[in-house]
C-alpha cells in the first residue's frame, strides 16, 4: 500500500493525480447538489424512516429533499431489471449481451432510458409524501426535478469513469455514505457526552467506535474471502507456466445488490400504503410488512438471501462457465468436463452463498436490532450495509490504482531494457 502510494507521487504519474483531482471535485459538486432543497416541499411531514439505505446512499439527500434526493438508485433498479430480461426473457436483450462491446454500449443506453423512466414514476410516488395538500401541476413539477436530478447524478458518475478514477456510480454511492459519517459521530457525541465530563458516555461511545472497526474488519474479511478452484489446460503444464490457473468464487458474489432489491421491494407496500392513504392499509403494512416489525424483519431477511442466490447465479452462470473451460481445453483436476462441471460449480456456488447471504443478512440487520433496542437518535446507526459498499468500493478502486501503476512500471522496465 505505501509503495502504491510512493508511486503515486512520481512526476511520471501526473495524470493519475489529475484523475483523482477530478473525482473529487465531480463528488464535491454531487454533494453541493445534496444541500440543494426543491421548493415547497414541507420537510416536517415527511416519514422516512423505512427509506434509510436509500438514504444513506444519496448522502441524505433523500432525507433534505434534495434536488439529488433519488441519486443513482432508479439507475441501479434498471440495471437490475435490465439484466433479468437480458436471461433469455427478451431475445433482443439476450442478443445483445453475446454482441460483446457493441452490444454493451447499447443495453447501457437502454438502462439509462429505462432509469429516466423510472426516476419519474419514483419521483412521482414520493411527491405524495413530501408535498401535503398540493395540485396536480405540483406533484407533476416535483417528479420533472428529482428526474433531472437523478439524469444529472448519472452524467457526474459518467465523468469520473471516464475522467476519473473507478466507477463513476459506485464512487457516487461511496461518497454519500461517507459525508453522512461525521455528522454521526458528532451526533452520538453530544448525545452521549455533551459538554461536560460523563464517564459512563465516554465508554459508551468508544465501545460505539470499537464496535463500528470490528465491523469494517469484518467486512473487509468477508469482501476479500474467495473459494479457490484448481483448473489445469490440457494444452499447457502448471510446472512450465510457474503457478496454478484458478477460478476465483467470492464469498458474497452478490455484494450489496441483494439488500438494495430487497429494501426497493419492502418500500413499495410502504408507499402504495401513502398513495392510497386508507387507516386499515397502513395499519396492515405497518404490522406485517415494514421490516421494523417482527414478521416484516423475518421477510427482509428471507428476501436478502433469496436475493443474494438470485443475483449470485444471474451473474456467475455454471453451465456457461463449464462451456468456456471445455472450449479452451481447461478443467477442473477430478472432474469431467461438461454436466459433471455443472454439477460441481453449482455445489461450490450454493455452498459460499449460504454463508455470504447469512452475513449480508446480518449486516442488514444489525441497524435494525440497534434501532429497536437502542435509545439514540434515529440518525446514530451502525450501518453495516453501508460500511459494505463503502469497503467494497474502496477495495475495488483501489486495486485499480494498484493495477494502473504497476503496468506503467513494468511497461517502462521493458522499454528501458529494449533501449
Amino acid at each position: 500500500m505505501f509503495a502504491t502510494i510512493k508511486q503515486l507521487f512520481n512526476p511520471k504519474n501526473k495524470d493519475i493525480r489529475k484523475r483523482i483531482l477530478f473525482t473529487f471535485a465531480a463528488l464535491f459538486v454531487f454533494k453541493i447538489g445534496t444541500t440543494i432543497t426543491v421548493p415547497g416541499v414541507d420537510l416536517n411531514t415527511s416519514n422516512l424512516k423505512f427509506f434509510e439505505i436509500v438514504n444513506a446512499m444519496s448522502g441524505g439527500a433523500f432525507e433534505n429533499a434534495s434536488i439529488f434526493a433519488l441519486g443513482v438508485m432508479p439507475y441501479i433498479t434498471a440495471s437490475i431489471i435490465i439484466q433479468l430480461l437480458s436471461m433469455d426473457i427478451i431475445p433482443y436483450l439476450a442478443e445483445l449481451t453475446k454482441q460483446g462491446g457493441v452490444g454493451r454500449n447499447k443495453l447501457n443506453q437502454i438502462t439509462r432510458v429505462v432509469g429516466i423512466f423510472l426516476a419519474f414514476i419514483q419521483g412521482y410516488m414520493y411527491s405524495f409524501t413530501y408535498i401535503k395538500n398540493g395540485t396536480a401541476v405540483d406533484y407533476m413539477l416535483y417528479s420533472l426535478v428529482l428526474t433531472a436530478g437523478t439524469a444529472l447524478v448519472m452524467w457526474i458518475g459518467d465523468q469520473i469513469t471516464k475522467k476519473g478514477i473507478g466507477n463513476g456510480t459506485s464512487m457516487i454511492i461511496m461518497a454519500g455514505i461517507i459525508t453522512t459519517l461525521p455528522g454521526m459521530f458528532a451526533n452520538l457525541w453530544k448525545e452521549l457526552i455533551g459538554n461536560g465530563s460523563n464517564f459512563m458516555g465516554i465508554l459508551t461511545f468508544v465501545l460505539f467506535v470499537l464496535v463500528f472497526l470490528a465491523i469494517i474488519i469484518g467486512v473487509v474479511f468477508e469482501e476479500c474471502a474467495e473459494r479457490r478452484i484448481p483448473i489445469q489446460y490440457a494444452n499447457k503444464s502448471t510446472s512450465v507456466l510457474g503457478k496454478q490457473s484458478y477460478i476465483p468464487f467470492k464469498l458474497n458474489g452478490a455484494g450489496v445488490m441483494p439488500v438494495i432489491f430487497a429494501s426497493a421491494l419492502m418500500s413499495i407496500p410502504q408507499i402504495v400504503a401513502q398513495f392510497i392513504n386508507k387507516a386499515n392499509v397502513s395499519i396492515f403494512v405497518s404490522k406485517y410488512l415494514v421490516y421494523t416489525s417482527n414478521i416484516g424483519f423475518i421477510i427482509y431477511v428471507l428476501l436478502i438471501i433469496g436475493f443474494a442466490y438470485l443475483y449470485t447465479f444471474m451473474q456467475l452462470k455454471p453451465s456457461e462457465l463449464a462451456d468456456n473451460l471445455n472450449k479452451n481445453g481447461g478443467y477442473i483436476p477430478g472432474i469431467r468436463p461438461g454436466k459433471d462441471t455443472e454439477k460441481y460449480v453449482k455445489i461450490i456456488l450454493k455452498r459460499i452463498t449460504i454463508v455470504g447471504a447469512v452475513f449480508l443478512a446480518v449486516l442488514a440487520g444489525i441497524p435494525i436490532l440497534f434501532s429497536k433496542f437502542s435509545t439514540l437518535n434515529t440518525s446514530i446507526s451502525i450501518s453495516g450495509t453501508g460500511l459494505l459498499i463503502v469497503v467494497g468500493v474502496a477495495l475495488e478502486t483501489y486495486k485499480q490504482l494498484e493495477s494502473q501503476l504497476v503496468s506503467r512500471t513494468y511497461t517502462k522496465g521493458r522499454k528501458g531494457r529494449r533501449r
